[in-house]
């Protein structure tokens, strides 16, 4: 910059500086490469005093900066070394010498070219220096700051630190000590252009305590990097040692490997926030146990469990009706109910967008394709499928898990069939969920009712893991082959979706086309080494097989497969043709084990054909009573549960309460014993629907007259004769019909029924509702009673002093007995 007001004084070569500050008193040694700095060096080389100028640049970008580029003051330095390098460049020792304002003098070569230097006229600037207490405070404090920098300063020498304190001058102290700052040469430019001396130094003083505070900083963090790689060295060497331990005791696993790779597994499972911190709680507990301590597998098998659980992760699913329709039908044969229900509920879930809903439950006997049905919804959903049996299940924990206290304690099987997929919205089949018991340790069925509870089970709790499982995205699905033993609380969280048994005609269909391919696949047999005429598959579904699904059906096939595989290779014919029909079968199945159809072939005294609905579906049920002299014993066998054994009680007492108008004295019974026994005393039975089976079984032997044996019936008597509706219709119904029954009698309040039954089952039978015994009577004995009286003395047993009077005849009239 030029001052227009300085007199003409001492004219010398000017060399800006980029941010270096030259004070005077200070020998700093500089590398020059610029061409005109480097002749303005020559320059002041040429003068006798070898004095320079040197000021610093406002903008140390600036290669070639002008005049205003430059600070007003400078410092007069004289060159006392110059070392010229190979790539051109020179290493100036320069000493300050004093402060000192400049304006431009000139150029020595005119054109003002790049590379030329500039001549300043400089005018020295004397310092003001003051003196008093504050001045002396100022160099004390200055001093103590200097001493407290050198001890963090290891350039500052005890020989410079020495060079320094001699100086009492406070200006020229101030001037010894800012070069070995580390501060920005702007702040340093003010400390040059500061006159007064105190302030100059008051300035420093500043800068130095700042300095002071920076290197109290620099060594507190270092110290703490230090410590870091120490302990860092310190546990990699320690990790080293543990790894050639390892390796000398035959372990190559490194267990800290593994609990970073658990760590690293951790931060990258898609799973809820409050899991994640549980397991890094663990996992942090599990670093500070030894690997020997039986407590490091406790918590290191929890932290694994919480790794392999789906958690958040959820599989696509897509439902689309038809496709979900014609997997069902491909799947299975007949079922039309139950695949219309299930195709409803999936169409509820796909305009819902959720799943929120009653849990379903197919309800049938064994064979007809519960647990098969189940998979099919599966894949028509696109969901993983998971079975779990709960068949023989008594114990609570084996649903909610055993505390982490118990020595081997496991979760549930809910959260263990979970971790066997790898998504968290499956298909879940309960399969078998009648057959759960309880005993001391619970009852899993109580458990059940958080698990199927839509409501509940997004927070689903297993003891094992102790914290919240949703289980919200589950489908789930549950089979049972009755009601009865499935608890009230647990039904009504279900939708029952009942799967009755096949008819003869869905076996026959099944068999042909599902069941005979499958087998003969199986048993490598070619399609032209096997015939099955249908009328072969009937008598088979007839004969050899008494169920309400085809599981035995199949069991047969796959025999006769087995035997048509043996005469093929016997004959060493793989084109051998084998044609099965109805005469042929006991050859390769053995004598029939069935016979079609269970009714009498003739009608008998006391023995009357009820209906009765179990777990294999629909059966005839046999009532045989027996009269004997006695004492008025009642006995009822064939292993009777409780509330048939109290429907043949009040089926005797129906009849003592009608004793006139069947032309039996009051006291009847006390001369006799009565026998009422159902055949197939091994098979338990129960249920009122043998109400009016035991009455009219029971009519039947005191009056004589035999029981047709074309009729069956079903249906719950009370004392005054009224007949109450049953369940099973349609199984009992297709047990009718299986057992050649041309009549069946059943409540009148089971009529609106017939119309959930097939066509198929209904052709060829006579259905009589009926509300009262009195309706019953006439069509199972067969005629009025009035003509059965006529002549029929003698079929009455004279133990039972019967009173048949024309009073009795007429009141039977009045009762319906045509």
């Amino acid at each position: 910059m030029a001052h227009s007001l300085i007199p003409n004084h001492k004219e010398m070569p000017l060399m800006p500086l980029r941010e270096v500050v030259m004070f005077p008193k200070s020998i700093v040694p500089l590398f020059v490469g610029r061409e005109a700095s480097i002749r303005a060096i020559e320059a002041a080389i040429d003068r006798h005093d070898r004095q320079i100028l040197l000021v610093a640049q406002r903008d140390s970008s600036l290669s070639h900066p002008l005049d205003t580029d430059l600070f007003a003051v400078g410092t007069v330095s004289r060159i006392l070394q110059l070392l010229r390098l190979p790539d051109g460049t020179i290493k100036v020792l320069f000493e300050g010498l004093f402060r000192a304002r400049w304006e431009l003098f000139s150029s020595p070569e005119e054109g003002g070219e790049e590379n030329s230097f500039q001549l300043a006229r400089i005018l020295p600037l004397a310092s003001s220096n003051s003196s008093g207490s504050e001045t002396v405070a100022v160099i004390r404090a200055a001093l103590e700051a200097l001493d407290e920098y050198a001890r963090s300063n290891k350039k500052l020498t005890p020989d410079i630190l020495a060079a320094i304190t001699a100086n009492s001058d406070p200006g020229r102290l101030a001037d010894a000590i800012i070069p070995h700052l580390k501060v920005e040469y702007l702040k340093k430019q003010e400390v040059l252009e500061a006159v007064d001396s105190a302030a100059r130094l008051e300035m420093v003083f500043g800068m130095l305590q700042g300095e002071i505070s920076i290197s109290s900083m620099e060594k507190r963090i270092k110290t703490r990097v230090k410590n870091q790689m120490e302990r860092n060295q310190r546990e990699y060497y320690l990790n080293e040692q543990i790894k050639a331990i390892h390796k000398e005791m035959g372990r190559e696993e490194d267990p800290l490997l593994e609990l970073n790779e658990l760590d690293k597994r951790l931060q990258e499972k898609n799973m809820p926030e409050d899991a994640r911190g549980r397991a890094l709680r663990e996992l942090k507990k599990l670093r500070q146990i030894p690997p020997t301590s039986a407590e490091y597998t406790v918590v290191r098998n929890y932290v694994d469990w919480i790794l392999d659980l789906p958690w958040n992760d959820l599989a696509e699913t897509s439902i689309d009706i038809e496709k979900a329709r014609a997997i069902l039908n491909a799947d299975h044969y007949g079922l039309d109910k139950p695949k219309e229900r299930i195709l409803e509920y999936l169409a509820v879930h796909k305009l819902a967008g959720r799943l929120k809903g009653p849990i379903l439950c197919l309800v049938g006997p064994p064979g007809v394709g519960k647990t098969s049905l189940a998979k099919s919804v599966a894949r028509a959903t696109g969901r993983e499928f998971i079975r779990l049996s709960l068949g023989g299940v008594r114990d609570e924990a084996e649903i909610r898990g055993h505390r982490r206290t118990y020595v081997g304690a496991l979760p549930g099987k809910i959260i263990q069939s979970l971790k066997r997929v790898s998504s968290n919205n499956p298909l879940f089949c309960l399969d078998e969920i009648d057959k759960m018991s309880m005993d001391f340790r619970g009852d899993p069925s109580a458990a059940l009712l958080e698990v199927l509870d839509p409501e509940q089970n997004n927070a689903f709790n297993d003891h094992y893991l102790d914290m919240d499982y949703d289980l919200s995205q589950v489908f789930f699905i549950t089979t049972a082959n009755s009601l009865h033993a499935i608890p009230l609380p647990l039904q009504d969280r279900m939708e029952i979706i009942r799967l009755p048994g096949y008819l003869e005609t869905e076996k026959l269909h099944i068999g042909k086309d599902f069941i005979l391919p499958k087998q003969r696949e199986a048993h490598g047999l070619a399609l032209r080494n096997i015939h099955l005429s249908d009328q072969a598959i009937l008598d088979i579904i007839r004969t050899y097989t008494r169920e309400a699904g085809v599981r035995g059906l199949e069991r047969e096939i796959a025999t006769l497969c087995r035997k048509i595989a043996m005469q093929v290779v016997a004959a060493d014919d793989r084109d051998r043709r084998v044609a099965v029909g109805r005469q042929s079968l006991p050859s390769l199945l053995g004598v029939r084990k069935f016979r079609h159809g269970e009714r009498e072939t003739e009608p008998q005294v006391g023995v009357c054909t009820g209906l009765a609905y179990t777990e294999l579906g629909g059966e005839i049920l046999l009532v045989e009573t027996a009269l004997m002299p006695g004492t008025g014993k009642v006995q009822t066998t064939g292993k009777l549960g409780d509330v048939m054994t109290e429907s043949a009680q009040a089926a005797l007492s129906y009849v003592r309460s009608r004793s006139d108008v069947f032309g039996l004295r009051p006291e009847f019974h006390k001369d006799i014993d009565i026998h009422i026994h159902v055949p197939e005393g091994a098979t338990p039975k129960d249920g009122p629907s043998a109400g009016i089976t035991l009455t009219t079984s029971l009519v039947s032997a005191l009056l004589g007259i035999p029981v047709r044996n074309d009729v069956a019936m079903t249906g719950e008597i009370t004392l005054r004769g009224r007949v109450l509706p049953i369940g099973g219709l349609r199984e009992k119904l297709l047990a009718a019909r299986r057992g050649l029954i041309s009549t069946v009698i059943i409540p009148k309040d089971n009529e609106k029924d017939l119309r959930e039954v097939p066509a198929d089952i209904l052709k060829g039978l006579v259905i009589l509702p009926v509300e009262h015994v009195d309706e019953v009577l006439p069509q199972a004995l067969g005629a009025a009673p009035h003509e059965i009286f006529q002549g029929r003395e003698n079929a009455v047993p004279l133990a039972l002093s019967l009173k048949k009077t024309e009073a009795a005849k007429a009141k039977l009239h009045g009762h319906g007995f045509d």
